[in-house]
């Protein structure tokens, strides 16, 4: 029941109601609008309130366009052609029922809050319908009565699983005070005493109000619906409002619901590809694995699921992100002021929040594709404990053959599975228990010898406990665990299994204190204990004879400890500070080379070695990093912010391609490849436009990096005992602009981002084999200087929507042969300087319609179509240009990799 309907039916004069009633009259456009949508937008319009059955208007929709009209002229027309009777008492209440009119001539103490709420206790029904109509009464005057502000605070939770809502937002708009609510859907407000209307919405959902009268310092938790409403006709801004009030920078999030909306290859929906559309976010090219920020590495992000990290985010070689879309709540990328509570990576933090079951029946999602399928359950296990389990799997290869007609791909195979399964369990209210856990598993062949494979299998248990309203805490423990194998059976006599794995168990303890209206502090304490396998090649078969070789066993342990501080200086002024301090230790056992003093690492330099024994230290390093961020509010729609922070990273990815691929290696920073360290400077300006319908931001960023691994040339990473001596130590910087629109509102939405970037490398001053390019700067791989994305999403009508991606960028730097010479009595190559040249630039275009199934609330599953094309204009875009010799000749060839239209279409259900 949405309003409450007291049933004591008698008979009416209404004539007398007609002369009773204050006359309103209305303006607006409401077409296809659910009749409780069309209640809720006349109430916050005008003085008149509604109460009716849920059950009695859950199929009525209101098609009509009303211009300075009468309420009366208006539900007439509402209610034509319906069994529904309406009146309206002389307190603008307007009651509705079915079949017979509602008594209204109600005692004059009839609807005080008590006697409605012991009313309600007595049926056994729900008070929440009721909320945004009654007023409460917050504090005591009593308390603290010189002060003439007082602190609101509560839980907001979601109407359909009862779980805390993340980054909802609170808001009190007489004055713009907002907050957004954290993990725990915990919030805080300071507002001056007295009367006021408190906004609440999950962005992207529902907005619900409350009225409350502050009278001192107490709590409000509110309870609001989940469902993301992709048709809706309400206008909200308070996503908008957020833009510009909150403290971070740099950060970007992106629903789930905008996310499926995207055009996505296959069919499938993708979370990275969704990131792909911020600004500072690209990739070296289509179907790659990993992804670049501000000018940073693939191994530069640190990319969570939860509190576990993934180490290969993606399935089949990069087509396919490796989250299912059902599983995960949001998505948020740290890309400027990385939280204090974040650290290990130097460009980037990725946070995929896993989804929780709902508490109050079983339900579940699903879609069936061109080449992926995927299902998933939740609902309750008990009355405090709930479930959610997810999986997706691909059933063919077919789809290879649409890649580069030149590809000689027709032994090739592509398969992958992955499996979510998440459980919460609340001890009581101060105790929640979490378990997350995740495993896939690739296997795929470009020709029928080799076999590549990798798998992820991560496992999280956490403990989120309530101390006191101002101070909680999260303890979790988990292991990370990835590996990856290359099966080699050309020739019998020299096949092989090559291997390689890296795992590491972790422990981590968040804490978060408030102290009363002005500060948030986070502190709390990280350790890794890494364990890598650097690889190991072994004969594959009776009759090979490829000889066996292992490279030693890599450990080391990271501990990280760190505070923070969001600090409200002023109503306009807020500061984010604090730091971490890193101490990272390798431990034996291990044989270290030893070199000559100040020269060269080569391989004619070592002079000795030196071994380590189990647990001995090897190699210490330690230090701080800092962050420091403010935001200033220039005015209710505009505010400027600034940062600086400082990073620190001990584990790199051994690579010398442009993208993640499979026969790249994690390594541990050691006596010679020291950690990575960098720190970044940022400014930005945040503007909303057109009554908060539109919003600007633009990002300036400097970032300086060092300790980055380049490669020598001919360098051989695979299987190398001794990498310091193909490695090269260099320095970074890069720098660039950003520029973001959004529209979240109205028929047509979506965004256009802009990105000027630059990325620059140069090999350190420190005694190495070779200086690239004499020691100048030079592009490095990722190095893409303009980015242009536009998303666009347009609401045809109540179930049918179309989307459009636009996505331009500068073709990557390469290396090209520039001329041939004789030498010694044969003929060599030139090569130019490296990355002085670049690919064609990329350009793609992507079309997809959405169709939904009818909005009947009660039927067996809620069904949708998409369908689409990616790549709509068969844009040939190259992923690299290679030269090969033929007949005595060097040959240029370009490889593209979706060289022609690729059509989609998937069948998404849920129940």
């Amino acid at each position: 029941m949405k309003k409450i309907l007291l049933l004591v039916l008698v008979s009416c004069f209404f004539a007398d109601l007609k002369a009773q009633t204050t006359p309103t009259r209305l303006s607006g456009i409401y077409l296809g609008m659910p009749f409780e949508r069309f209640a809720a937008r006349i109430e916050s319009e005008t003085d008149f309130q509604f109460y009716y059955k849920k059950e009695d208007v859950e199929n009525l929709q209101v098609n009509l366009q009303a211009t300075d009209s009468e309420i009366r002229l208006v539900l007439d027309q509402v209610f034509e052609g319906t069994d529904l009777i309406y009146a309206i008492d002389a307190s603008n209440r307007i009651w509705v029922s079915k079949g017979q009119r509602i008594l209204i001539d109600f005692s004059k103490d009839y609807f005080l809050v008590q006697q409605r709420q012991d009313k309600l206790a007595k049926a056994g029904d729900s008070l929440g319908m009721f909320d945004k109509n009654k007023r409460f009464v917050i504090g005591k005057s009593s308390e603290n009565p010189q002060s003439k502000t007082a602190v609101l605070s509560g839980v907001v939770t979601s109407i359909e699983s009862g779980k805390p809502m993340n980054g909802a937002i609170v808001l009190e708009k007489t004055e713009y005070n907002q907050a957004a609510t954290n993990q725990n859907g915990v919030y805080q407000l300071t507002l001056p005493k007295g009367r006021h209307t408190i906004w609440v919405q999950n962005i992207g959902g529902y907005q619900e109000q409350r009225q409350i009268d502050l009278k001192g310092d107490g709590v409000l938790n509110m309870s609001i619906e989940e469902t993301i409403l992709s048709l809706d006709e309400v206008v909200v801004s308070s996503g908008a409002l957020s833009n510009v009030n909150k403290l971070d920078m740099g950060v970007q999030s992106i629903s789930i619901a905008d996310v499926k909306k995207l055009p996505a290859v296959l069919g499938e929906v993708d979370v990275l590809k969704g990131i792909l559309i911020m600004p500072g976010v690209n990739t070296v090219g289509e179907a790659t694995s990993g992804f670049n920020v501000r000018g940073g590495a693939a191994d530069q992000n640190l990319i969570l699921y939860g509190n576990s990290t993934i180490f290969n985010p993606t399935h089949a070689f990069g087509f396919f992100s490796a989250f299912n879309a059902d599983i995960v709540n949001g998505v948020e990328l740290y890309k400027g002021s990385i939280p204090v509570n974040y650290g290990g990576r130097l460009s980037s933090v990725l946070q995929v929040d896993p989804k929780f079951g709902r508490s109050d029946k079983i339900g579940g999602s699903g879609g069936i594709g061109i080449l992926t399928s995927r299902l998933s359950l939740d609902g309750p296990l008990g009355k405090k404990t709930n479930f959610i389990v997810g999986g997706r799997t691909t059933y063919s290869d077919w789809a290879l053959n649409l890649l580069d007609d030149d590809a000689d791909l027709n032994d090739s195979k592509i398969t992958f599975y992955d499996i979510n399964a998440n459980i919460q369990h609340n001890l009581n209210d101060k105790n929640t228990l979490e378990l997350t856990a995740y495993l896939s598993q690739d296997d795929f062949r470009f020709d029928p010898d080799t076999t590549y494979s990798y798998q992820n299998l991560n496992v999280a248990l956490g403990w989120k406990h309530f101390f006191n309203d101002e101070l909680e805490g999260r303890f979790t423990v988990g292991s990370d665990n990835y590996e990856f194998g290359i099966i080699g059976q050309e020739n019998p006599l020299n096949s092989f299994n090559f291997s390689f794995d890296v795992h590491q168990l972790f422990l981590k303890a968040d804490f978060e204190y408030r102290k009363g209206d002005k500060h948030i502090l986070n502190f709390g304490m990280h350790g890794i204990q890494y364990s890598l396998n650097p690889g190991q090649n072994t004969p594959y078969g009776p009759e090979s004879i490829v000889i066996n070789k292992e490279l030693d066993e890599e450990n080391a342990r990271e501990i990280s400890v760190y505070f923070g501080d969001e600090f409200r200086v002023s109503e306009k002024l807020s500061l984010s500070y604090g730091g971490r301090y890193m101490l990272y230790q390798l431990q034996g056992p291990m044989t270290v080379n030893e070199y000559v003093p100040g020269a060269p690492i080569t391989e004619s330099n070592v002079i000795g070695e030196e071994t380590f024994g189990e647990g001995e230290t090897v190699k210490t390093y330690h230090g701080p990093e800092f962050r420091v961020s403010a935001r200033y509010i220039l005015d209710n729609k505009s505010s400027l912010k600034a940062g600086f922070n400082t990073m620190r990273q001990n584990i790199h990815l051994l690579s010398n391609t442009s993208s993640i691929s499979p026969t790249d290696s994690w390594k541990l920073s050691d006596t010679y490849i020291k950690p990575q360290t960098g720190g970044q400077a940022s400014v930005g300006y945040y503007r909303n436009l057109a009554k908060n319908q539109l919003e600007f931001s633009t990002e300036v960023y400097y970032r300086y990096m060092a300790n980055l691994l380049d490669y020598r040339s001919g360098a051989s990473i695979i299987l190398n005992e001794n990498i310091e001596q193909d490695v090269l130590n260099s320095d970074g910087k890069a720098y660039g602009v950003e520029l973001l629109l959004k529209k979240s509102t109205g028929l047509l939405r979506g965004s256009l981002a802009y990105t000027y970037s630059r990325s620059l490398m140069k090999t350190s001053d420190e005694p190495s084999i070779e200086k690239i390019n004499d020691g100048s700067y030079y592009s490095s791989n990722f190095d893409q200087p303009h980015h242009l994305v536009l998303t666009a999403n347009y609401e045809l009508s109540k179930r049918v929507n179309t989307s459009l991606n636009l996505n331009y960028s500068t073709g990557r730097p390469i290396t090209l042969p520039i001329s041939k010479f004789d030498y010694a009595g044969s003929e060599r190559v030139y090569f130019s300087e490296r990355n002085a040249y670049r690919i064609p630039d990329y350009f793609r275009v992507d079309f997809s319609v959405n169709l939904e199934g009818s909005h009947k609330v009660k039927k067996l599953a809620h069904s949708s179509w998409s369908l689409g094309v990616y790549n709509l204009l068969g844009r040939s875009n190259p992923y690299s240009v290679y030269y090969t010799p033929v007949e005595g000749q060097l040959r240029g060839y370009q490889l593209s990799i979706f060289a022609k239209p690729i059509p989609f279409i998937t069948y998404n259900f849920r129940f």
